[in-house]
Formats: structure tokens, sequence, C-alpha cells
């Protein structure tokens, strides 16, 4: 360009410099409006929204008090009902518009638990309205003023924190919009400010920049004669002008002068690297033969390649596998000094480490002056100047990633040597790998059956043949592909391996099921001779004929009492195939402290007046009112624990002693299976025989006990420890033992405190909370007819008027069975029939339609009692006759299955005549009313 003409660009370009920025900055003042109108409109959409909910949430609570208030079915109930309905439809829109338009995460956790306490309460008001439908003076205040209500009122509380979170976020978005708006209106001044001076200065610049050009030319012509050919000056001008012409021409003949000379020094530094990159690379591979391990190998890798490539810090991470995750792990390192265990391992794609294994591609920084690494001497610590992460591959698989840092830089000569070593490490890796394998599988055979005996021997063989691949290696990889097949080989071994397992734990698992099967049927068997025997015995412990002398009575106590305790003996061993199996069912339910205490005291205050044994049970003063937990379970292990103690404990006192500590104290370790950071420890102490250290842990074995030699001194089959010590582990606890023979023992039970059922449900899957905690419990029909029935108290002659003159048909193909309930129920005057299977029964029913309650068994042959009852239920008359299923298997939903196949009640045998007898009475008043 011209002199002239460089003027005339510098003046131009301030004008339209500054065009320029008044038309960006305008721009920039219009969309911050428009973006204020978007920002504002949408935030005020939200607020409304949380509005609406807040409207509906106290409009359905309107509406549900006006249709409890009006139970008649009338006009206004059904208009009454349509806005409620609508209500909820509306309540559910504002949710759904909520929820997609703000995408906090604060409120979508509140919109989540509101959606939850909204069909919590919806589910429970219309449960109410259905109540009330089906009993038009049914009182419905308790469930409004209680759960109705409480669920409501948290409802309202989180629409209002939605809603005032809505107008926070339109307060703090206007203030940022009003800021943004004011700050461009500032930036407008400020940049035509700048811009004239920018224009101002750019136009000085081209006038100094002219003079500078002429400058540059003199003085370059005048230090040539002081250069040699192989580095000559050149005139560094931009401009096209006159003085650019010159300083082309110059450059050009410069430049020419230069190439030859620097020719022949590029073809020697090439040389040089040739043989630099070939003396390393065979510095390198000589080591591979001598490396028995990954880790070896690493550790040799990083010793010898740091200080090769003149760098000062290495870290050698391997790809390791666990689960689904892959991660890479450090086992090798060069001057390593970082002991933060965040260092430790990287997940693939996390940090660089893990980038640089997901891109597969090598990774340098450059001038990483504020990096968290400090190459350290003796006496001082420095940043390196760069860093770099090579990934190691295998067939586009990357193994491992190498970190190399140094002080003084990483050129491309050094980036090249690395890049070419790492491609054989790959394969060496590989290669160590697929032998270790071999070797592993060669160990596991050695357990396998005469056939993987051979397989073995052939595996060995092929395992040496990989060690002679692996020398063959350190000269050439002519043979890689060979290798390769060789390892799909192993592969497909696994493969058959892996299967065979399967196979093995499928055959576990019908052994499993066919045990809970002999065990059921076994359970029958047992109880079915069982139940005649109890029966009978208990009644002639009655001696109501008064005919039995004092020793006749005792052995019929004697006959009692083992039949109970054979009864126990088999609820112990079906408990203990429950646990095994996974099968069984906890039911979680609020326990109140002063009622686990009084039901202790009850349970072992006779035992210990008894044994003359000083029984003492403590509450510490930091427990809650109450806890959430299986009450049923818990009884249990308390019950185990306590007949232990009173048992092995001749003198002394047995102590009971509940506390609450947290899992710092005891050691977080210990707690795996809960988040709870309560705990509860239950404390069983005695001042009985001990129990000597070599045998504390047998005890919690099935069927083991501290003395188990035929001469022991105490009785017992050694399931109680064992089933509680599975019961607390159900329970997410544990328990543990501290005894000295001779001295006594402590047995403490760990037990999470959960104080409310929302720690429940958080601790526990959501559809095992449902099955634990929100389903109906079947015996609801017996206790609110027990409510119905005529108290003892009220009947002169303790219920058998109720009882007198019934007609009861018993099906039942046990002989033994009919006999000892006849014996029982004529007792009372009732009238008798019985039927051998399922098919008799219905005869007789038919025959005798004035049966007023039918005992029936369940497994008969023929029909069972699952399909007689199903076909009785048929018949339209006798849809509510009351039918009591008496069976033997007491296994996990054996009632509900009566009561599904049409059962009125369920009792297991052997049957408990006093409970037997309520159960009669309550369904023959109920038939009565």
């Amino acid at each position: 360009m011209k002199f002239k003409t460089k003027l005339y660009a510098s003046i131009g370009s301030i004008i339209v410099l500054i065009s320029i920025i008044v038309i960006i900055l305008m721009n920039m003042l219009e969309q911050s409006t428009v973006n204020m109108h978007v920002v504002v409109n949408e935030l005020y959409e939200r607020t409304k929204m949380t509005s609406t909910i807040k409207y509906e949430t106290a409009n359905i609570g309107r509406a549900l008090r006006e249709i409890t208030a009006n139970p008649t079915g009338d006009e206004v109930d059904i208009s009454v009902m349509n806005e409620w309905e609508e209500a909820h439809v509306n309540l559910r829109l504002a949710l759904e518009t909520l929820e997609k338009m703000d995408a906090q995460v604060k409120s979508q956790e509140l919109i989540a638990k509101f959606r939850t306490l909204h069909g919590a309460y919806q589910a429970n008001a219309t449960q109410i309205i259905t109540l009330q439908k089906v009993d038009k003076n049914a009182n419905v205040e308790p469930f409004l003023s209680n759960d109705a209500k409480i669920t409501r009122q948290r409802m309202l509380q989180m629409a209002e924190v939605l809603h005032g979170l809505q107008e926070q976020e339109l307060k703090n978005e206007l203030f940022r919009t009003r800021e943004s708006y004011s700050l461009a209106v500032k930036m407008i001044y400020i940049y035509l400010a700048l811009s004239l001076s920018l224009g101002v200065g750019f136009t000085l610049w081209i006038i100094r920049n002219i003079t500078k050009d002429l400058n540059n030319v003199t003085t370059v012509l005048k230090s040539v004669s002081n250069t040699n050919t192989e580095a000559l000056p050149r005139i560094e001008i931009s401009s096209k002008g006159e003085v650019g012409a010159i300083a082309v021409a110059f450059n050009k003949m410069a430049r020419t002068l230069e190439d030859k000379s620097s020719l022949e020094k590029q073809l020697k530094e090439e040389a040089e690297e040739l043989s630099w990159l070939k003396t390393n690379i065979a510095e390198i591979a000589t080591m591979y033969p001598e490396v028995e391990n990954v880790k070896m190998l690493a550790k040799s890798l990083i010793t010898k390649l740091v200080p090769m490539i003149g760098a000062n810090y290495g870290v050698f991470y391997i790809k390791e596998t666990e689960g689904n995750d892959h991660y890479l792990k450090r086992i090798a390192t060069y001057a390593f000094s970082n002991d933060q265990p965040q260092f430790e391992r990287f997940r693939i794609g996390e940090g660089l480490i893990g980038q640089c294994a997901a891109e597969k591609r090598v990774i340098l920084l450059n001038q990483s002056n504020d990096t968290g690494i400090r190459i350290q001497t003796g006496l001082v610590q420095s940043s390196p100047k760069a860093i770099i992460m090579v990934p190691i591959e295998f067939e586009g698989n990357v193994l491992a990633v190498i970190e190399i840092a140094s002080l003084n830089g990483i050129n491309t000569l050094q980036i090249k040597l690395l890049e070419e070593i790492v491609g054989n490490v790959g394969m060496t890796i590989n290669s160590i790998r697929n032998r270790m394998a071999v070797e592993r599988l060669l160990k596991e055979s050695q357990a396998l059956t005469e056939e993987l005996q051979a397989q073995s021997e052939e595996l060995q063989a092929q395992s040496e043949e990989l060690q002679l691949q692996q020398e063959e290696l350190r000269t050439a990889n002519e043979k890689l592909e060979e290798q390769y097949e060789n390892s799909e080989n192993k592969k497909q071994e696994l493969e058959k391996v892996r299967e065979a397992l399967e196979e093995k734990a499928q055959q576990l698992e019908v052994s499993s099921q066919y045990k809970s099967e002999f065990l059921a049927n076994m359970s029958h068997e047992l109880r079915t001779p069982l139940n005649s025997l109890l029966i009978l015995a208990q009644i002639l412990t009655e001696n109501e004929e008064k005919n039995l002398s004092s020793k006749q009575q005792e052995y019929v106590r004697t006959i009692y009492s083992s039949g109970t305790d054979l009864l126990q003996l088999i609820n112990d061993i079906l408990d203990l195939s429950k646990v095994e199996a996974g099968k069984i069912e906890l039911i979680y339910s609020k326990i109140e402290f002063e009622e686990l205490q009084e039901f202790v005291k009850k349970q072992f205050s006779p035992i210990a007046i008894q044994k003359k044994v000083a029984f003492n049970i403590e509450l510490a003063p930091n427990l809650p009112n109450v806890l959430f937990s299986d009450e049923q379970r818990l009884h249990q292990v308390l019950k185990n624990m306590l007949s232990n103690a009173f048992k092995f404990t001749e003198t002394g006192s047995v102590s009971l002693v509940i506390r609450k500590t947290t899992k710092k104290e005891l050691g977080e370790h210990r707690f795996n299976n809960t988040t709870a950071q309560s705990m509860l420890v239950f404390s069983v102490i005695d001042t009985g025989i001990g129990i000597a250290r070599e045998k504390q842990n047998i005890i919690f074995e099935a069927f083991q006990q501290a003395d188990g030699t035929t001469s022991r001194q105490f009785g017992g089959t050694g399931l109680g420890l064992s089933i509680s010590k599975n019961i607390a582990f159900l329970l997410d606890g544990f328990i543990e033992v501290d005894s000295e023979e001779g001295k006594g023992s402590t047995f403490t039970f760990y037990l999470p405190l959960y104080e409310s059922m929302d720690e429940v449900a958080h601790e526990i899957p959501n559809e095992e909370v449902a099955a634990s905690v929100d389903q109906p419990v079947p015996s609801v029909m017996l206790l609110e007819n027990q409510e119905k029935a005529p108290s003892r108290s009220k009947s002169n002659d303790n219920g058998q008027s109720l009882l007198r003159g019934k007609k009861v048909l018993i099906v039942d193909d046990d002989i033994r069975n009919v006999y000892a309930l006849t014996t029982a129920l004529e007792k009372y005057q009732m009238d008798i029939i019985y039927a051998e299977n399922g098919r008799e029964g219905i005869e007789t029913l038919h025959e005798n339609p004035d049966v007023d309650l039918i005992l029936m068994d369940i497994m008969m042959p023929e029909i069972d009692g699952f399909e007689a009852m199903r076909r009785i239920r048929s018949i339209p008359k006798f849809k509510t006759l009351p039918i009591i299923a008496l069976t033997a298997k007491a296994m996990k939903h054996s009632r509900q299955e009566c009561l599904d196949a049409g059962a009125s009640d369920y009792i297991s045998k052997p049957i408990i005549l006093d409970q037997l007898f309520s159960l009669m009475q309550v369904w023959l008043y109920s038939k009565v009313e």
C-alpha cells in the first residue's frame, strides 16, 4: 500500500469501528430487554402454578369435609364430588407444568415429595369416602383429624415452600435483569470512549509503523556483512507498499542462501534422532523377558523410561474392573510423593488420566505451574513445566496409562519415543495377563473332575507354548496372531467352566426348593398326630370327671409338656429353614419401650421367681419413646437370649440393659448394612456358668451348644442362637458374645434405631415397605368380630351357651383328629358330624343344610380343603357359612392361601382349644347377628 492509502485507511477504520461498536451495543441493550420480558413472564407463570397448587390443596380439604358431612348421596354431594375430582386433576396438571418449567434440584425434590403426599392423601381420602358409602353411620372424624389432616397440612407447607422459592427466584431474576440493563447502558458510553481512543491510537500507530519499516530495512541491510549464510537476518515488514517490495526481494535472497545450509543440518539431526530412538527402544525391549507380572513390568518400565526422556516424575496406571465399573489404578511410580487417596485410582473419563483412556489419545500439558504435582528433592519442591499422559492399547482396548512430568518440558522426539514404546507394552501386558490367566486356570483345575484334570495338562502345555512365544517377541512380533488365537481358546474354556458353575447353582436352588417342600410336608406329618395328642392331653389335664389320681394327672401334664416342647422344636426348624431360604417376612411397626419392658417382665419374672434368680431391666434415660422395627422378630431374639441366660444361671442375677449409642462410637465399619446413625444396644448379662472362649463361635451354628456331649447337663436343640443371629442380620444388626467360663456371659444385640416410618422407607426399597407396612393384615376381620363377640364375664357358663346345641361339621381324613376334636366339642353339648375328605364334606353339607360351622382340614385325598371351600362358597346359601381352616402347614402365606380359598378364619395345628373355642364363639356370634 502507498503511504497515502495507509492514512486514508486509518481514518476510515476509525469510522467503521465506531459504527460497528454502536450497532453491537444497541443490539445488546435490545436483547437484554427481550430477555427480561421472557424471564419475568416464565417466572410469573411458575409462581402462578404454585398458587394453583396452594389453592387446590385447600380446596380438596374443604371438599372432603363437605362430602363426609353429607353422606346421603344427593345432588349436592355429587356436585361436591365433581369439585373434589376436578381439584385433584387441576393439582396434578399444575404439578406437571411446574415440573417441566422449573429444573432446580430442590424444586424437583419438593415436587416429588408433594406428589407422594398427594397420592397418599388421595388414597386415604378415597378409603374414607368408600367406608362412609358402605356404612353411612361410620365415624370418619378420627381419620379426618389425624392421618388425612396431617398429610394435607404437610402438603400445604410444601406448597408454601414451593411458592416461596418461585417468588424469591422472581425477585432475584428481576434484580439481576435490572443490574444487567444498567450495566449495558454504562458499557455503551465506555465502548464509545474506547473506540475513539483506539481510532486515534491506530492512526498514530500507522504513522510510527511506516517510520519503523524504513528503519528496519536500513538496520538489516547494514547487518548483512556481519552474518553467515546459515542464519541471515530478515526484514520483518507486513505492509505491501514500496518498503514491502524491498523486504520481499531481500528475504527471498536470504532464504535461498539458507536452504542449502539448513538442509544439510536437518539431515544430520534426523539421523541422530533415529539412532537415539532405536537405541532406547532396544534397551526397553531387553527388559520384557525378565518381568513376571504386570506390576513388575510397570515398575521396571517407569523406572527406565522417565530418566530416558529426561523427565523427573512418572506414574503407571493399570486398568482394572469392579463389577460394571472400570478403573485406572496406580501400581508403579517414579519420584512420586503424593499420598492423597483421590490420586490412587480414576474412573474411565474421570480427570485427564481417565479422559486419556476414554479418548485413546496422548494428552500434553505445557507450562503447568499451578498443578498439584510437586517434584521433590531433599531440599526443594518444584512444579513441572510439562506433563504428558500416554494410553497403552492392545487391539483397540486401553490397558493402562502412563503419566510423566518434566521440569524441562517434553519435545516432539520424546513423545515419539513414548508412542513407539507403548505399542509394544500393550502386547506385553496382554501376554502377561494371558499367562497369568492360564496359571490361574491351572490352579483352579486341580479341584475339578478327572476330565478337567486332563484339560489342565493341556492348559499347562499351552502355557509353555505362550512362554516360548514370549521369548520370540523379544526379537520380533511375528507370532502375535497365533498368541491371540490361543487366548481366545482360553476364553472358551473359561466359558465352559462358568456354565458348569451355573449348572451347579441351579442344582443347589432346586435342592433348596426340595428342602423347603420336605420341611413343609414334614411339618404336616408331625403336626397332624401331635394335634390329637395335645388336644386329648389338654382335656385329660382338666380332669372334669375327677376320675384321675394325682399321679395320673402328673403323667398327663408330662405328656402335654413333652408335646409342647416337640411343637417348639418343629417351629424352630421351620424358622431356620425360612431364614436359610430367605423367606422370612419382616413387618415393621411402632414399638413402645414401655410395652417392650412389660412384655419381657411378664415373660421372665415367673421364671426368675421360680429359680430364685434376681431379674433386672434397665432402660437408659436417653432412649426415645418409640422405635420402628419388626416387633415379633425383636421379641423372638430377646426371648432366645433371656431364655439362655436363665437356663444357664442357677444363682446370682440376669439383667437386660437397653441403651442408645451411635455408629461412630461403635465403629462405622461394623454397620455396612444400614445408613442409620443411631443404634440400640440390648445387653443380656448373667452370672451363669459362662462359655469357654474356643466355644464362643460355634454356639451360633445350628444344632450346636457349648457342651455338645452326650452327658451334657443342659438340654435344647441349639437352634435359638442360630435363628437369632440370622434374624438380627435381616434387621440390619448383629449379635456379639463376651463370656468367661465360670463368671457368666453377656450377649449384646445391636439394632439400627429408626424413630419414624420415613426412616424405614428410606432404608428399605419401596416395594418391600409396601409389603411390610401399607399391606392389609388378614386378622383385621377377626379382631373386629372379637370386639362384637360377648365377653366371658357376660356369660355365666363361660361362653358355653353360645356353643350349646350348635351343629359343627368336621372335615378331616385323620380319624385321630376327628376323635380328639369331637371329644373336646361334645363337652359343650354341640352336635358333631364329620366327613373324611372334601367330596364327602360337600355331600354331608347338602344332607345337613342346618350346619352352623365347618372345621375344614386342608391336606386330604380326592378333594383337598382349598377346593372344597371354593366349591362351598360357590353355593349361594353357603356363602356366609363360617368356615375355620385347620392346617398342619405353618409355612409362609399359609393363612392367606386359606382366606383366598374362602375360609372365614385360620388356625394352625396343633390346635390350642381355648383359641379354637374363642374363634368359634366369634363366628357363631357374628352369624347370629
